[in-house]
């Protein structure tokens, strides 16, 4: 499960379930580059983790900016590990999406999701050493949501994404697979749960009885992006304590 020598990438790094991905890498071995937005966020991520032992630098991008990440993938060094985590949601039943809606996620989850994963696997190939990527998706990208419409679709997307990205890179050793969380508790959903009908439908579906959180996913992505996974690409590991069961 160690992970040392290897260069780890990940998006949406500054806080919530990217930080915690960041911190499980740089916890077995790897040197982690965070991105994301915000340039606070992330440097004190980054020095958290440094100051726990780990190698971490930073990266101030907007992956929607594809040229941008174009550039600054190109110019860094190969990575061996993609954790392909930010993204976004604006919940809202099916009649009140508005097109500024709908470009917003789609254009996070899917859009720049595709072109950072492209971005990264053209450096793996061309370092010819193989590599993981590993897409943040969702337990909502394998059934439907209350007013998640857009959210789900990206996040089905993903899923079709993974298993077609997993067969065009399997030839130069580039394995390609899914977490589907449940809900975890992180600053993005926190907001959802002050509604207390949400929370007690959401705990209902979660068999488990409790929402997740960011530790309950450190684990899978450590297994995906290691040896212990070298046989696994092209699939989902649902993390959402039974949700996806009936």
């Amino acid at each position: 499960m160690r992970l040392d020598g290897r260069r780890a990438l990940v998006t949406g790094a500054g806080r919530g379930i990217g930080l915690a991905a960041a911190a499980a890498l740089a916890e077995v071995g790897a040197h982690v580059t965070l991105i994301a937005r915000t340039d606070a966020e992330i440097t004190a991520a980054a020095e958290e983790i440094r100051a726990e032992g780990g190698k971490a630098s930073i990266l101030v991008l907007d992956v929607t900016d594809t040229a941008a990440v174009r550039a600054a993938i190109e110019e860094a060094d190969p990575f061996d590990i993609l954790v392909n985590n930010a993204g976004t949601n604006r919940p809202r039943t099916f009649l009140d999406v508005t097109e500024d809606d709908y470009d917003a996620i789609t254009g996070l989850n899917q859009r720049a999701a595709y072109f950072v994963a492209q971005a990264v696997a053209k450096k793996m190939a061309a370092a010819g050493k193989g590599g993981s990527i590993i897409h943040m998706s969702s337990q909502m990208g394998h059934v439907g949501g209350q007013n998640r419409t857009v959210y789900c679709m990206t996040k089905h997307g993903i899923e079709g994404l993974t298993k077609a990205m997993a067969i065009d890179l399997a030839p130069l050793g580039i394995r390609v697979n899914s977490i589907g969380p449940t809900f975890i508790d992180t600053p993005l959903t926190k907001p959802f749960f002050q509604n207390a009908a949400f929370r007690d439908d959401v705990l209902r579906r979660i068999k488990l009885g409790r929402l997740g959180s960011v530790e309950d996913l450190m684990g899978a992505v450590v297994f995906l992006a290691g040896d212990s996974a070298a046989l696994v690409t092209g699939t989902a590991l649902v993390v959402d304590g039974g949700w996806t069961a009936e």
